[in-house]
C-alpha cells in the first residue's frame, strides 16, 4: 500500500526578498495588510454619499425673513 498524496502547497502570498525579519515582523506586516484590505473592502460597500446642492442653487435663500412686528412696526411697512 503507498502513502496518500499530499496536496500541493500553493504559492505564498508574502515573500521575502532581502533580509531575515522575525516572526513578529511578519505577523505585523501580515496584520497592517489585512487591516488595509479590510478597510478597502468596507470602503467599496458603503452607500455612495449624495453630493449636496450648492448653495447658488438653493431658491430658499431668495425667500424673505419672516415678518417681526413690534413697536412701530407698521411705521416701516409703509417704506
Amino acid at each position: 500500500m503507498s502513502a496518500p498524496r499530499k496536496a500541493p502547497h500553493p504559492a505564498p502570498h508574502l515573500v521575502v526578498v532581502r533580509g531575515e525579519p522575525t516572526a513578529e515582523e511578519v505577523a505585523v506586516l501580515t496584520a497592517v495588510l489585512t487591516a488595509r484590505v479590510n478597510a478597502a473592502r468596507a470602503a467599496a460597500d458603503a452607500p455612495e454619499e449624495t453630493p449636496r446642492p450648492s448653495g447658488w442653487g438653493d431658491r430658499s435663500r431668495g425667500l424673505r425673513a419672516p415678518l417681526r412686528p413690534g413697536p412701530g412696526a407698521w411705521r416701516l411697512s409703509t417704506r
